[in-house]
């Protein structure tokens, strides 16, 4: 549930990604970005001809979720990310998951709000851009698309 704030809006730093289907055996996994959280609602059109005006009511129909991006810095860990990659090549349609991102308070005592997605599956994984003279930070990152979106 969501926790409301009137004075200010929380910092976007602060967020944790569980990735499996309870809160005992979710894997807490540590991303530096997160990216594409949300929904879109479709809109049909429609006019009965005997309407009293000319004006179209609008409907909502279909809710789509968009591809949620994740980022980080690659830190040898197979067990998360490629494991799950593999699952999915391999044709294993068990291997869909609930995803859970929770923003944090600032002294991250408190869950300001839940964006959980359903039946996510990792749709694309892209290693690091690897050049010999760079001091940067290897990223990582796979996206996510899911068939549905709860926020709390």
């Amino acid at each position: 549930m969501a926790t409301e704030r009137a004075n200010r809006p929380y910092a976007g730093m602060n967020y944790r990604v569980k990735i499996g289907d309870s809160d005992e055996n979710a894997a807490i996994a540590g991303f530096s970005e997160v990216s594409g959280l949300g929904l879109d609602v479709s809109i049909a059109e429609y006019r009965a001809g005997n309407a009293p005006t000319n004006e179209p009511v609008k409907v909502p129909s279909v809710v789509k979720v968009p591809d949620v991006t994740l980022k980080r810095g690659v830190i040898g860990e197979l067990e998360l990310l490629h494991e799950w990659v593999d699952a999915l090549r391999n044709g294993d349609e068990s291997a869909r998951r609930n995803v859970t991102i929770e923003l944090l308070s600032e002294d991250r005592s408190t869950v300001a709000q839940t964006w959980r997605l359903f039946n996510a599956m990792i749709m694309s994984y892209k290693g690091p851009s690897l050049t010999g003279t760079s001091a940067d930070i290897a990223i990582e990152e796979v996206t996510l698309t899911s068939e549905s979106i709860q926020m709390s």
